[in-house]
């Protein structure tokens, strides 16, 4: 069974300085229909004005995974990490038992990211950061892992039984995916349009998936897609 959250119905506020995008509850877009889909929370597209973000604030309890798909982010936390994330890099942070960050998008050009929250395993965790780099190659034509609880293949490690994989397809291209018996996953297209088994899919649009084994992202336009594989 796949089932459809298109573009836009998600939750949407624009703040002059952040165009945001919700798939799911988040701030004050209340909706019990859609809180999450199984260990997956949250999933904000965010559009941040140049010189402008995301300033310190707090966090705890929580796997945040931040993907690029424009412009530049500069990321500080209270752990002393200080970075910059860019298109193809994949951020993790472990809140845990807590800690302050920024997001601050401080170029010349608009920052275009997801910001994807999952729920740990376990509560209490000591915080963490990670951040890692993945070719275009790597992504283009299939479903290359970017994140996993045991760091397969270069991946970033979550504290989560939760696989996420990003593809890059071109136009009339496709990429496979198995889902093993008992597992779900959510597909989440960042941009491009095509079709999952057959259901039409454009940019910010999301798709459940429970009780199918094979899944078939097919490209009409070029897509850039997220997959993630779920307990």
């Amino acid at each position: 069974m796949i089932t459809v959250r298109p573009s836009q119905e998600r939750g949407h506020a624009n703040h002059g300085w952040l165009d945001t995008y919700h798939s799911f509850s988040f701030a004050d877009y209340y909706d019990l229909e859609h809180m999450g889909f199984r260990s997956l929370r949250v999933i904000n597209e965010d559009y941040v004005a140049p010189r402008r973000g995301f300033g310190t604030h707090p966090h705890r309890d929580m796997e945040i995974i931040t993907y690029l798909l424009g412009g530049q982010v500069e990321h500080k936390d209270s752990m002393g990490t200080s970075s910059v994330i860019r298109p193809g890099e994949v951020q993790r942070m472990s809140a845990g038992t807590g800690v302050l960050h920024s997001e601050m998008n401080r170029f010349d050009e608009q920052l275009h990211m997801l910001q994807i929250w999952i729920i740990p395993d376990r509560q209490g965790l000591k915080p963490g950061y990670e951040q890692k780099a993945f070719d275009v190659k790597e992504r283009e034509g299939r479903f290359r892992v970017v994140a996993s609880p045991d760091g397969r293949d270069g991946s970033v490690t979550v504290h989560q039984d939760v696989l996420l994989h990003s593809t890059l397809l071109g136009k009339g291209e496709k990429a496979e995916y198995t889902l093993k018996p008992g597992r779900h996953a959510w597909v989440q297209l960042a941009r491009g349009s095509g079709t999952l088994n057959g259901i039409a899919l454009k940019a910010g649009d999301g798709a459940a998936v429970s009780d199918e084994g094979a899944l078939v992202l097919t490209a009409d336009e070029p897509i850039e897609a997220l997959l993630f594989d779920l307990a």
